[in-house]
């Protein structure tokens, strides 16, 4: 078996003790952002699996869209990355 050669760990461990994966991002190509994958990116950054200036060049995200999906997650979790829900959390 082959496997490409990568910058940083290959698996992370969460804190809720799932194991997040390379092959668990999103496509670089995704147009559709859902709250869940939001939250795959947050994690993954805030854990070690990539970089924020890997996931922001590779998502082409702005560094203050990633940063409101990043305090977010931290203040409310996965549920604040809801479009339905921006408000909501956004006033406390």
């Amino acid at each position: 078996m082959y496997l490409k050669k990568v910058d940083g760990p290959r698996q992370v461990t969460l804190a809720d003790g799932t194991v997040l994966c390379r092959a668990d991002l999103p496509p670089e190509d995704t147009k559709r952002w859902v709250a869940s994958r939001k939250a795959v990116v947050v994690h993954a950054v805030v854990h070690g699996l990539i970089s924020e200036s890997e996931a922001l060049k590779r998502y082409s995200l702005s560094e203050e869209e990633f940063a409101l999906w990043r305090e977010a997650v931290e203040s409310h979790g996965e549920n604040a990355l809801k479009v339905t829900a921006i408000q909501k959390y956004r006033q406390l």
